[in-house]
C-alpha cells in the first residue's frame, strides 16, 4: 500500500456451530468494534488484518486456519 501500512495475512474461520460471531476491532489510539458478522454451522469466512482492523474477537466454536497452523476448540 502507498500509505506504508502493510496488509496482514489471510486466515480462515470455519463455524462449528450456529450463531458464531466474528467482530473486527479498530486500530489506533482507541480500540472500538467496527464490523461484525454472524456465521452458521459450516459457513466459512476468509478474513485479513488491514490498516483499519487490528484485532478480531470470535465468539463460538470455530476452527481457525492460519499460516501458523490450525486452532481448534478444546472439548
Amino acid at each position: 500500500m502507498s500509505d506504508g501500512v502493510e496488509q496482514g495475512d489471510y486466515f480462515v474461520i470455519r463455524a462449528l456451530e450456529n450463531g458464531v460471531q466474528v467482530i473486527g476491532m479498530t486500530r489506533g489510539t482507541e480500540t472500538k468494534f467496527h464490523h461484525s458478522e454472524k456465521l452458521d454451522k459450516g459457513e466459512i469466512m476468509i478474513a485479513q488484518f488491514t490498516e483499519h482492523t487490528s484485532a478480531m474477537k470470535i465468539r463460538g466454536k470455530v476452527e481457525l486456519y492460519t499460516k501458523h497452523g490450525t486452532i481448534t476448540p478444546l472439548e
